[in-house]
């Protein structure tokens, strides 16, 4: 267990093998990939790995279901947060992890490894997170030898049975649980059990568990999905072409934010009062009801120069962007003055606003007022000896402050505060659900943004900070 909360992917290392890509799926836009195959495979043996970085948690979530009509089924899930096997079958023969997968700002490899010829029962399901075989388990239960599964098979011929990824259950009436978060090489080998050597290896320098190229086969009903081509995201590259059929999967849901280039997103995991909705990659955040509420980042900055932007969202009002220090107090009141945390940020009236014990408003017109077709850019220098943030409006500088003598020398998160459905939508870079006409990026070629970063300052993703953070 402590070794699953320590080794977590969050940051990049040198690999030798970059993945460019991934897929962002999201429960309430329905989304899932479908496929009937022609022919069952072998049904005892089978290997599926893949990449996750989860961005809402608690739920019950379907990562692969394969069933027919007759209600047999085999899957791999989430379930309060615990990676879980069911073979399927009589029995619904399961493995769940102890273990719950919570970080929502780390990559988790998983895999979940089945060959029932073997003799002793507990070799014959196996599941495996970032590189290490799960032995703990709050449910176990094993199939008989050589059982068979659903896993990848056609259907029993009433049309009814099919193979869902991303994934709602075959079942309507079980409804859509897609796995909210970023997918990345997603493997299924037909007739092999692999080991996770094939897929990964620990890291000499740290120890973290790092992704590595597969050159293996797939068999006959396998398929590899890199997400490489955003016209054909259920393109199976392995050779076999055993393609998958997207359902509300556009080419808007591919992703630069993957294991070997992780990028900054909003921290479902940080609350204060009650929790705003977090979604669409963790990109977006809104809020139904009549109190403030915010969100702020998955990584704090303590040095380097950073960029990223926003959108206005809603009515223009009660809703601003910037930057806070450690703590969960909101940009109006010090709910825990322990926490010491400062806040500086806009809204989109013309106001800018600073915090540290007590609320400065600015006069109207210190910034500017904005609409919601505006982009705006923040610009944060953690390097120079006031450090500054700057605010671009479409391209264009239009406020420069030196950060309150408070944030000196602290970790700064990006942060906003929204007042029912007035809000920001982010981009980091790595994901937006905002159209980007012109696909800039930073001096190293990170992100894509509507407008390109400032010169010497870079997109917040894990091969910036290796450098410059």
């Amino acid at each position: 267990m402590e070794a699953l909360q320590r080794l977590h992917n969050r940051g990049s290392i040198s690999t030798g093998y970059d993945i460019d890509n991934s897929l962002k799926v999201e429960a309430d836009n329905s989304e899932y990939f479908i496929r009937t195959f022609s022919s069952a495979g072998t049904q005892t043996t089978g290997t599926v790995s893949f990449w996750i970085k989860r961005t809402s948690l608690g739920t019950f979530q379907r990562e692969v279901d394969c069933s027919n009509a007759s209600g047999n089924s085999s899957g791999i899930f989430f379930e309060s947060d615990q990676l879980c096997l069911d073979f399927g079958g009589a029995g619904r023969h399961s493995l769940r992890s102890e273990a719950k997968l919570r970080d929502t700002s780390a990559w988790y490899h998983c895999m979940a490894v089945w060959d029932t010829t073997q003799s002793t029962d507990t070799e014959r399901t196996k599941i495996y997170i970032n590189g290490s075989r799960v032995t703990s388990f709050s449910t176990a239960t094993y199939p008989s030898q050589n059982a068979t599964s659903q896993f990848f098979t056609p259907n029993d011929g009433s049309g009814s049975g099919n193979n869902c990824l991303f994934s709602r259950h075959n079942s309507a009436s079980l409804g859509q649980h897609t796995p909210d978060g970023y997918h990345a090489e997603f493997h299924y080998i037909d007739g092999t059990a692999k080991t996770p050597s094939d897929f990964g290896e620990f890291d000499s320098a740290t120890g973290i568990w790092k992704p590595k190229e597969y050159t293996g086969s797939h068999g006959s009903n396998g398929f590899y999905l890199d997400f490489a081509d955003a016209a054909n995201l259920g393109d199976d590259v392995s050779g076999n072409n055993n393609d998958w059929t997207e359902t509300n999967i556009t080419s808007a849901d591919q992703a630069t934010d993957t294991p070997t280039n992780n990028f900054c997103t909003w921290n479902p995991l940080w609350v204060y009062a009650s929790q705003p909705v977090i979604s669409e990659g963790a990109t977006k955040v809104r809020i139904d009801d009549s109190t403030d509420e915010g969100a702020k980042a998955t990584i704090g900055l303590t040095n380097g120069k950073w960029y990223w932007e926003a959108k206005p969202v809603g009515t223009i009002g009660s809703q601003y962007i910037g930057i806070q220090t450690d703590g969960d107090s909101n940009i109006a009141s010090n709910a825990n003055s322990l926490l010491n945390n400062y806040t500086m940020v806009i809204n989109p009236t013309g106001r800018y606003y600073s915090y540290a014990g007590s609320l400065s408003e600015s006069a109207a017109g210190q910034f500017t007022s904005l609409t919601t077709s505006d982009w705006v850019g923040i610009a944060l220098d953690m390097d120079s000896a006031t450090q500054t943030i700057k605010y671009y409006v479409n391209g264009s500088l239009i406020l420069t402050r030196n950060l309150i003598s408070e944030m000196q020398g602290r970790t700064v998160f990006p942060f906003l505060v929204n007042y029912e459905n007035r809000s920001f939508d982010i981009n980091f870079g790595g994901y937006t659900i905002n159209t980007i006409s012109s696909a800039a990026s930073d001096a190293d070629g990170y992100g894509t943004f509507e407008y390109a970063p400032p010169s010497g300052y870079y997109a917040i993703c894990t091969k910036n900070l290796e450098e410059f953070g």
